[in-house]
């Protein structure tokens, strides 16, 4: 029983659901990336291209064809279009994400300036006197 409870105190963390949560939202919004890419921005680009449609466009390494019992053989499809749509969802992706980021860098409260140290080292003996301090109180030099 002590590992139930072990489990169930490990998962309701508050960074496991979190992660969690963020898994969820990410797999939707991979989704509907997906889906500009493909359905939106892909079709233009390829009537620009002349027609092109990348979700179709491979490199055939082996023509179909029969095997030695006379059963036909589907031919050997390198897909790279896909791939193409897969590397632009990956950028569309990753930009949104560095957007979220950086504005959540600038709604974060800035540190305020460090304030300056209120005592100095005397040149003469190394003390640490006043930092308005015009002569050391250790050695009796004067500090600039």
């Amino acid at each position: 029983m002590g590992m139930v409870k072990e489990f169930k105190e490990f998962a309701m963390r508050g960074n496991v659901v979190d992660l969690a949560v963020g898994v969820i939202i990410g797999g939707a919004f991979g989704k509907v990336v997906s889906s500009i890419v493909s359905d939106v921005l892909m079709p233009p680009i390829g009537v620009l291209m002349g027609g092109v449609d990348f979700s179709n466009l491979a490199i055939k390494v082996k023509e179909a064809g029969l095997d030695a019992a006379g059963r036909p053989t589907p031919a050997m499809l390198i897909g790279y279009g896909r791939f193409v749509n897969s590397v632009i969802d990956f950028i569309i992706v990753a930009f949104c994400i560095f957007i979220v980021i950086k504005a959540m860098n600038a709604m974060q409260k800035k540190p305020a300036p460090a304030a300056p140290p209120p005592t100095k080292d005397c040149p003469q003996c190394l003390s640490t006197i006043p930092l308005k301090a015009t002569r050391c109180s250790h050695c009796t030099s004067d500090v600039p």
